[in-house]
């Protein structure tokens, strides 16, 4: 039986949000284990931040609050969020959050997506229209591989994680 094979404790989520500043924006913990078939982030928006509205048309999400308060946004919809509040966010649906003044930790959890990989078209004939296609694998989220949204966001539109700068 290898390491994999077992379970095992993985994180004390309440020492990741103890170790971490109440500025700190993104990513506290991350499910790193090889072979899985989950992703699991426990993020945090620090006092009044937001994600903005957005759509994730892959997949099914459950976000579970660790930490602080604040709104998930749906469409017209607006729910309150505490400590201890779990929500499904189905693919497709529009979904944003916004902390509270203590700020909103939360933790997601999701079908692993499978990575990113390009591949030739079967059906489109070659095309020269002299240059080479954009590449967006430089703007791609580490933490949840979607090209977030904007010209040079800070942060990621779909799952919050803080990006890297250039």
């Amino acid at each position: 039986m290898s390491p994999t094979d077992s379970v095992h404790l993985l994180a004390e989520l309440s020492a990741c949000i103890a170790g971490a500043s109440p500025e700190q924006r993104g990513a506290l913990w991350r499910l790193a284990e090889p072979g899985r078939q989950l992703d699991a982030n426990l993020v945090r928006l620090p006092a009044d931040a937001a994600v903005e509205e957005h759509s994730e048309h892959d997949l099914d999400v459950l976000l579970l609050v660790a930490g602080g308060s604040g709104t998930l946004l749906g469409g017209a919809e607006e729910v309150a969020l505490a400590v201890g509040t779990l929500a499904w966010l189905p693919r497709a649906a529009p979904r944003g959050l916004r902390a509270g003044p203590q700020g909103l930790v939360y933790l997601t959890v999701h079908r692993r997506r499978p990575g990113l990989t390009v591949q030739r078209s079967r059906t489109a004939e070659p095309v020269d229209e002299g240059g080479e296609a954009a590449c967006l694998l430089h703007r791609t989220c580490p933490a949840c591989g979607m090209v977030p949204d904007g010209a040079a966001p800070a942060y990621c539109s779909h799952c919050g994680a803080q990006l890297p700068t250039d």
